[in-house]
């Protein structure tokens, strides 16, 4: 069980969830997490316990994927503004309308940057944005990747860099370091464990006798699940401050079906490992670990 779930003190909170579309989204990067997140439990045994609650935006009514699947916004971008500070969690999809979005700077580029401001002036509360699949590219045009690590679909690895290296340009900030994961989670914290090589969430070692010269970057996985309800600690919020982007905790993902492992992580980091395992047997899916890069205990 979670920390979150074994607490005594008051009853287990459910994680706010936005999904940011736009038109052109890609049906899988938002129909694969909302069906991880939908089935998430705090008490796997116990269906009341349910663990997210899910609501899309959009620049209109209805958005329309990729694929001809539409979906009905609970708010448009405006509402979404005024409320985005109630919100745990922005899932950011890829798709093909993800080019329209950079072309126009349109939504939900600076929802997304205006969420990292709230975190960036108050860290008392821990925030994610999970970006699947090319949704990376739209955190990346926003800076958001600046100094930390990322990943995308290996066909936009290119891309995502040339996006990178000129934000880092514009800001005079630090470089994005592109890996070839499955999922990339920058920010974590939980306990590491007595035995990290037995960490649910595996670390991605340099291969024995590798060119260091061009070496994948080597990074550190964190066991969860610590209470999400206890990372409001004093000492906590003081950690998170200190990290990059206020302590925000920024996913990227692979292609489509990165997005359904990615979300088994979050399941796993914000209610618990066995709540994540569940939906994985349920799904019938066979969860694939990514990496954890630069985390710290807060």
């Amino acid at each position: 069980m979670s920390a979150i779930a074994d607490s005594t003190d008051g009853p287990n909170e459910t994680v706010k969830v936005l999904f940011a579309l736009y038109p052109g989204y890609d049906t899988l990067d938002v129909a694969g997490p909302l069906e991880v997140l939908n089935r998430a439990r705090h008490d796997p045994k116990d269906p009341a316990t349910k663990a997210f609650e899910c609501q899309f935006v959009g620049p209109s009514a209805a958005m329309t994927s990729t694929h001809g699947l539409t979906i009905k916004a609970d708010m448009d971008y405006e509402d979404a503004h005024d409320e985005i500070a109630d919100f745990d969690v922005i899932i950011v999809p890829g798709g093909d309308g993800v080019h329209d979005v950079l072309k126009n700077k349109s939504e939900p580029l600076e929802l997304l940057k205006k969420f990292v401001d709230i975190q960036e002036k108050n860290p008392a509360k821990e925030r994610t944005v999970l970006a699947v699949c090319t949704g990376s590219l739209l955190l990346a045009q926003q800076g958001l990747l600046e100094g930390l690590a990322a990943t995308t679909h290996p066909d936009y690895y290119t891309r995502l860099e040339t996006i990178c290296q000129d934000a880092a340009t514009r800001d005079l900030s630090m470089r994005t370091d592109v890996m070839e994961e499955r999922y990339v989670v920058n920010n974590a914290r939980f306990d590491l464990g007595e035995n990290p090589d037995e960490n649910p969430y595996i670390i991605r070692k340099r291969p024995e006798g590798a060119n260091m010269t061009h070496a994948r970057r080597k990074s550190i996985a964190r066991k969860g699940s610590n209470a999400w309800r206890e990372s409001r600690r004093r000492e906590s919020i003081a950690r998170r401050a200190s990290m990059p982007l206020g302590g925000m905790r920024i996913i990227t993902t692979g292609g489509v079906t990165a997005g359904l492992d990615a979300s088994l992580y979050l399941v796993g980091s914000l209610v618990s490992h066995e709540s994540a395992l569940e939906v994985a047997r349920v799904m019938q899916y066979t969860w694939i670990k990514g990496v954890t890069v630069d985390a710290i205990d807060v």
